[in-house]
């Protein structure tokens, strides 16, 4: 049963619960708490104690505090400085609040006492089983809290009564003081096993968790401590080691890294390689092979592009300036910067220049660099025999790095130069692999997007590289690789192409390189023609540009020891600076002669005459072949001797003329090696003028390969050899009549002054050289 109604002072608490059993200690400061301690001492010392919902409430009304509290026995009271009063008390019973009676001095509360009986007392075995399960599950709390005493712990373990068993774990507990007031509000014993075990339960988790999270933030702290400490003790280490900081370089590295413009796998292998050369010994083979593959990375023009000049006015005008003729070249630059222009892409092309030295091949490719404004990087691959060259070398051996063709990306500092592959016919290849292979991809427009480099061993986009080669000749090239690209031929010059080079360009030039200055030294045209046709043989123009080299040399000497103001080359005073001519012009002959006959050659150096010279003897139907021919020759000589002797009772030659008589076929010039088919109408116009004593034209040349049949079949290098004719003084020339189509594309200064007639059977060359 409840107690009556009582009236007794009060005081309101703010966050903190008194429970029964429990003696604490506050401090008060309120007047009217002070004024009802006071009253409370001079009565029996019996005080109700109640907690405010809100702590920041001033004067606190009925609403404003909890409906159950706690009578308690002040034990003492302590006057503190400031007007403070601090009391000590030991809770004893709860009470429920009834409400006020209005005392204005002090709190002055109704209260009804709640006694120790409940409506429903818990059996023994369940009292002794709710015993139990309190101890166990404090045990598990104090193990997991570990900041209780051993005396708690004693305490708990000893008492047996449910009640002061659950007083004393609750004011032990380290909990807000909400949690507490759940606990004092529960007044039977059952609804206060209940809430007891709910708030040991839950502070059980609460403390799990909170070790989990301590746990881990101790291990990252650990873990950051014992880096920063190893850190600190390497770079004491190779302070005293005198070695470079790793770390330092590796900031520097990836604050390179934060600034390039690649791509993100690029990127983050870069970074992963970076980190890796942090962890590594400064003074390790493997720490300077892993600096050097970071440098690569980082130096390499990724998405770095130049922007390319779209004025075609201005590209004309600089590749004119710089180079005379080479139309075909001009022409196929300015297309590929017009396409790009209109597409805002264009595949740029894939573009061999073939020709004889000296034409101008590799200069050509300076210029149309200069012209598109791209950066100009030029690859020598003459002699080059090793796919690694091309490819790079593998990590993995000792001194590897990149090949040509990464390092002149390197070099260009932008991924869309333009490449020169100088003497693409001079690669060759060896044990360690084909070096022609090894470029199939990089001339690939199809797959050059991701060329693959040993050493980098990332995809590197070439497709912006505008890639140019030069080759003397498409013969040494292997077949794959002249399919990937467009083969533009640059052919000889011819004298007139070459006197207007010497005046535009080679003389300035060497008139600077020399010193001279422009008033200094001059030089006539007829001077001019005579170098280029008696002091120089040649398809190009490099020994003529060293032959004006040598005049200006002469001439700055006069200048500077003999106080010459000027110099004037002629032809009069030519051997004055250069020296006897070294080459005699080959001219036609001066008469009509029997068993010779002049043909058309192409070499190296351009094209050439040579005279076919037969002798016929009695004898017993032998053929001797002089003058250093290679085997084709041999055959084509063949092959004539036996259209010959089937036409050769067409002009009066007898059945056996061939079996009685010895045939001698000379070649002049036997110390210097000729080989192909070309001459073999030549061969076969000269025996038949032998054997039937009829002389040929002086002023007929020719060139076709001849069959059995006595048909003429094409052949090459007839622009060259048609400038030969005209110099030698030659007027009429036969050529093989499916070389029309080349002689469209030659120029009318070659052609002009000669009667060119085109062929297709032998009797026709006969018809028209035998002086009749």
């Amino acid at each position: 049963m409840r107690d009556i109604v009582m009236t007794v002072p009060a005081v309101a608490l703010r966050g903190m619960t008194i429970l029964p059993g429990m003696i604490a200690h506050f401090d008060i400061s309120r007047e009217r708490s002070i004024k009802a301690v006071e009253q409370a001492m001079i009565g029996s010392q019996e005080i109700f104690l109640v907690t405010q919902k809100d702590s920041q409430t001033d004067n606190p009304a009925m609403d404003d505090l909890y409906k159950i509290g706690i009578l308690a026995e002040i034990k003492q009271v302590i006057k503190m400085q400031n007007n403070i009063v601090r009391i000590l008390v030991e809770g004893k019973n709860r009470a429920e609040l009834y409400g006020f009676t209005g005392n204005s001095m002090y709190l002055e509360a109704e209260v009804i006492r709640l006694g120790d009986e409940t409506d429903e007392e818990p059996a023994p075995e369940a009292k002794a089983a709710m015993v139990e399960s309190i101890q166990e599950t404090f045990a598990k709390y104090a193990a997991l809290n570990g900041k209780l005493g051993q005396d708690v712990l004693r305490q708990v373990r000893d008492l047996t009564d449910l009640e002061k068993l659950m007083d004393y774990v609750a004011n032990n507990l380290p909990v807000h003081y909400e949690e507490k007031q759940k606990i004092l509000e529960a007044v039977t014993l059952t609804e206060r096993y209940e809430v007891l075990l709910e708030i040991l339960f839950r502070e059980s988790d609460v403390i799990v968790i909170k070790n989990e999270f301590q746990k881990k933030v101790k291990e990252r702290v650990d873990k950051h401590q014992k880096e920063y400490l190893l850190r600190e003790q390497m770079a004491l280490i190779r302070e005293e080691l005198g070695e470079q900081d790793t770390d330092s370089e590796a900031d520097g590295y990836f604050a390179a890294l934060e600034k390039l413009d690649a791509p993100d796998a690029v990127k983050e292998r870069i970074r992963k390689e970076i980190s890796h050369f942090k962890s590594i010994s400064g003074s390790s083979s493997e720490s300077a092979v892993s600096r050097g593959y970071i440098e690569t990375l980082l130096n390499l023009p990724w998405n770095k592009k130049s922007k390319d000049n779209t004025d075609l006015t201005h590209a004309e005008e600089v590749l004119n300036a710089d180079h005379y003729g080479l139309e075909k070249v001009k022409e196929r630059m300015l297309e590929f910067l017009a396409v790009r222009n209109l597409t805002n892409k264009g595949d740029s092309p894939i573009i061999c220049l073939v020709g004889p030295p000296g034409t101008g091949k590799t200069s050509i490719a300076r210029s149309v660099a200069k012209a598109l404004d791209k950066e100009y990087v030029r690859i020598c691959l003459g002699g080059v025999r090793d796919e690694a060259e091309i490819r790079g070398h593998r990590r993995t051996y000792v001194g590897a790095m990149p090949g040509r063709i990464v390092n002149g990306l390197q070099m260009a500092g932008v991924s869309n130069p333009l490449m020169l592959l100088d003497e693409i016919d001079k690669v060759s290849s060896d044990y360690k692999g084909d070096t022609s292979s090894a470029l199939l991809e990089v001339l690939d427009s199809e797959q050059n997007n991701k060329f693959r480099d040993h050493y980098v061993a990332l995809p590197v986009d070439l497709s912006d590289v505008l890639f140019i080669a030069t080759a003397n000749s498409t013969q040494t090239i292997p077949k794959p690789l002249l399919d990937r690209m467009e083969v533009i031929e640059v052919t000889s010059y011819t004298e007139n192409e070459k006197l207007h080079i010497a005046k535009e360009h080679l003389i300035e030039k060497q008139k600077e390189k020399n010193g001279l200055k422009k008033s200094q030294l001059s030089i006539s045209d007829a001077a001019l023609s005579a170098i280029i046709r008696s002091y120089t043989r040649e398809a190009g123009v490099r020994n003529l540009e060293r032959k004006i080299g040598e005049i200006c040399r002469k001439c700055a000497r006069e200048i500077y020891q003999d106080g010459v103001k000027s110099v004037k080359v002629k032809t009069a005073n030519l051997e004055t600076y250069l020296g006897k001519p070294k080459y005699l012009a080959d001219k036609k002959n001066n008469r009509d002669e029997v068993g010779i006959v002049r043909g058309l050659a192409w070499t190296s150096v351009g094209g050439v005459t040579l005279e076919v010279e037969v002798n016929v003897m009695p004898g017993k139907g032998e053929c001797k072949l002089t003058g250093q021919l290679g085997d084709v020759m041999r055959e084509s000589a063949a092959a004539a001797i036996s259209y010959i002797r089937s036409i050769g009772e067409e002009y009066g030659l007898a059945s056996d003329f061939f079996q009685k008589h010895d045939l001698h076929i000379h070649i002049p010039e036997g110390a210097v090696p000729k080989d192909g088919p070309s001459a073999g109408i030549t061969m076969a116009t000269a025996i038949l003028s032998a054997a039937t004593n009829i002389p040929v034209r002086a002023d007929v040349a020719m060139t076709g390969e001849i069959t059995l049949r006595g048909r003429v079949l094409p052949i090459g290098g007839l622009k060259e050899k048609l400038l030969a004719a005209k110099n030698a003084g030659i007027t009429t020339v036969f050529v093989p009549k499916d070389n029309n189509r080349d002689l469209d594309e030659i120029d009318d200064e070659i052609k002009e002054g000669m009667e060119i007639i085109p062929v297709k059977k032998c009797k026709e060359v006969i018809r028209g050289a035998f002086r009749q």
